[in-house]
């Protein structure tokens, strides 16, 4: 691992955690427990596709692989985007306070990881949403099962109808947001190379 990609890692952990904090912060006026917009798995979901990749497009062919977006990084690799994620749960838990919460995160945060990395050998650049959409649902899948088995209570799992209609809808803003974020950058990029020849 350079140096290089060690510190654009640190960097996406510190905005993942901020963004994690300023959300805790802001109550939803919506009365279903642990439902939030998930704005920090912007992050993850911009690493997952960050970088050269391969896709099949609709025609079944390859396309050629997307230039780098920053200088000297090639990307990341799943270990890397599950670092990332890792450090961002155990950090929240840490300045939120809520250690307790830690468990539900782990539970939602590694189940929706898991989604999201099946999710991406089937999508494009241009349906990260789907990816999205699938991972917020099995976060909130992932945070039913860690709730049910805490406190032996099954009747929880009543929630999980709304958390699944709810979670689509803020899995695919997030979704959106890594996608129109990776693809400013890669015109920047583009651009960029453009004007050097």
């Amino acid at each position: 691992m350079t140096i290089k990609k060690l510190a654009l890692m640190a960097v996406l952990t510190a905005i993942a955690l901020i963004i994690f904090i300023v959300e805790a912060q802001i109550p939803l006026p919506i009365p279903v427990p642990g439902m939030k917009l998930g704005l920090a798995n912007t992050v993850t979901l911009f690493a997952l596709f960050f970088g050269v990749k391969n896709h099949p497009d609709s025609e079944g062919k390859t396309d050629e692989p997307t230039p780098c977006l920053l200088p000297c990084l090639h990307y990341f690799t799943t270990g890397n985007v599950l670092a990332i994620l890792l450090c961002r749960i155990f950090l929240g838990a840490m300045f939120t306070g809520r250690l307790v919460a830690f468990i539900y995160s782990i539970a939602g945060g590694l189940l929706a990881f898991t989604a999201m990395v099946i999710m991406k050998r089937f999508v494009t650049d241009k349906q990260i949403w789907v990816c999205g959409a699938a991972g917020a649902v099995f976060h909130n899948i992932g945070q039913i099962i860690a709730a049910i088995l805490i406190t032996g209570t099954p009747a929880i799992a009543a929630y999980l109808p709304v958390l699944i209609v709810t979670g689509v809808f803020t899995g695919v803003f997030t979704g959106l947001i890594a996608q129109f974020t990776l693809e400013r950058l890669r015109r920047a990029r583009l651009t960029q190379d453009l004007n050097n020849k």
